[in-house]
């Protein structure tokens, strides 16, 4: 990033690189839409370039995007309503038609709706922490909270989403 902030820009091609799949992956599952996650993902790359020359290494390149990305994400919600999709990222290809393959799909999109429904700020600390696997500190960080309000916040988000999709225990 320091090298970027001196013009480089080969070094945020890698910093691209690195991170593109990954900031793809929490945008698409807060949001659940392509769309709308390519333009936070992009929005998200050009706002880490512009503040390159003003980086300081106080914490990880990592931490510093998901902030960025997490600020993004609520910011759209904010702005608009969830769009409900069908398509999901990281659903294994089956043979079509068949019963597993169509059952998949259904949890899936129930999944999707029990997340959308949830209120932005729930939302995201589920996907950074069940998804993402962040620690609570870097959940707290990324959305410029506390640990103790993240804590508030799983709790609140998983005891809606096994209000809305029953028992199961498999959807996190």
């Amino acid at each position: 990033m320091e090298a970027t902030g001196k013009g480089d820009l080969k070094a945020f091609e890698e910093i691209v690189r690195r991170y593109q799949h990954w900031a793809w992956g929490i945008a698409i599952r807060f949001l659940g839409d392509e769309c709308e996650a390519a333009d936070i993902v992009q929005e998200g790359f050009i706002r880490l370039l512009r503040s390159s020359r003003h980086y300081k290494r106080t914490a990880t390149l990592k931490t510093y995007f998901h902030t960025i990305i997490t600020r993004l994400c609520l910011d759209r919600a904010k702005k608009k309503h969830p769009i409900y999709t069908e398509n999901l990222p990281d659903v294994p290809d089956s043979r079509p038609g068949s019963p597993e393959s169509l059952m998949h799909l259904e949890e899936a999109a129930q999944v999707r709706r029990a997340l959308d429904s949830l209120p932005p700020n729930q939302r995201m600390a589920i996907v950074l922490r069940y998804y993402e696997e962040l620690s609570y500190e870097e959940i707290a960080s990324a959305l410029g909270t506390t640990r103790k309000a993240v804590e508030r916040l799983l709790a609140r988000g998983r005891a809606r989403l096994r209000s809305d999709l029953g028992d199961r225990d498999d959807f996190l």
